[in-house]
């Protein structure tokens, strides 16, 4: 890998759900370790574990846990300093590594009643459904105006149910995942051939060609190799998107300064044997 220790990083847009950024001089594996990483390892809090204490609805315990487990919760200014919940002294869940939350609906009408993600009550207000976040402003656009819908109630029926929502990462759960997405592209002129393109002509253009609008790939370069990695990480809300690339880059950061120790302290030991 000739340029490991000289990246160049570009970013070229950044807003609460979207970071788009342009890694030049690094390898294939460094940007895919990067994106596996925002994916699976960089932690959010997630529901895992419900009590439900009444449900009449058309829907199976399983069914409505597993839907209430999916729902993203902002975690931004929670994550970093709650333990996880295997790691914590506790009995049971305490503040430190969980957040309490509660539903409790009935329908008491002749018509539907939506039971959604508005009526998740939290014991922390920095926890919450991401829908339920409020707007710094009326152009932010961190979070959404619809609520997720859990379940629908006929007259009669019930839900009522206790929940906790501890720390965790994609890896675990894809529940824990932060991001919607995470792609990235290294050519968008095709010149290595790595898609074979039926009609090239047909197929649309990468925002980031620089060919000119009559020539539809580029000419075959079989000695090139990746070394240009154009990335777009979309979050789902959990996380900032700038959040999700700074713990992930900090989390690589980690995982290689604990192999470089561990290779040192296995060359010292064989040092010693000798």
């Amino acid at each position: 890998m000739p340029y490991a220790n000289n990246p160049l990083v570009r970013v070229s847009e950044v807003t609460e759900e979207n970071v788009k950024f342009v890694i030049e001089r690094t390898d294939l594996s460094m940007a895919n370790a990067i994106r596996r990483i925002i994916i699976a390892e960089v932690p959010t809090i997630a529901i895992d574990w419900i009590h439900l204490i009444n449900n009449s609805t058309v829907l199976h315990d399983e069914f409505i846990a597993h839907r209430i487990g999916l729902v993203p919760l902002t975690s931004d200014e929670v994550v970093d300093a709650m333990t996880y919940s295997r790691d914590c002294q506790c009995n049971d869940f305490c503040p430190n590594c969980a957040v309490e939350f509660t539903l409790d609906v009935k329908c008491t009408e002749d018509t539907t009643r939506p039971v959604t993600t508005r009526d998740l009550n939290s014991s922390n207000q920095q926890v919450v459904p991401v829908t339920s976040r409020v707007r710094e402003s009326e152009s932010a656009d961190y979070g959404l105006t619809d609520d997720i819908l859990i379940v629908k109630l006929r007259k009669g029926q019930e839900l009522k149910l206790k929940a906790y929502a501890i720390k965790g990462f994609g890896k675990e759960h894809a529940k824990w995942s932060p991001s919607a997405g995470v792609a990235f592209e290294y050519d968008p002129d095709n010149a290595l051939r790595h898609t074979t393109y039926p009609k090239p002509e047909e197929w649309p253009k990468s925002e980031y060609s620089e060919l000119p609008e009559e020539q539809h790939q580029a000419p075959f370069d079989y000695q090139s190799k990746p070394n240009k990695f154009f990335f777009n990480v979309e979050s789902s809300g959990a996380l900032r998107a700038e959040k999700m690339v700074l713990s992930g880059l900090n989390i690589l950061k980690q995982k290689l300064s604990d192999l470089q120790i561990q290779l040192q302290h296995e060359t010292a030991q064989e040092a010693l044997a000798i």
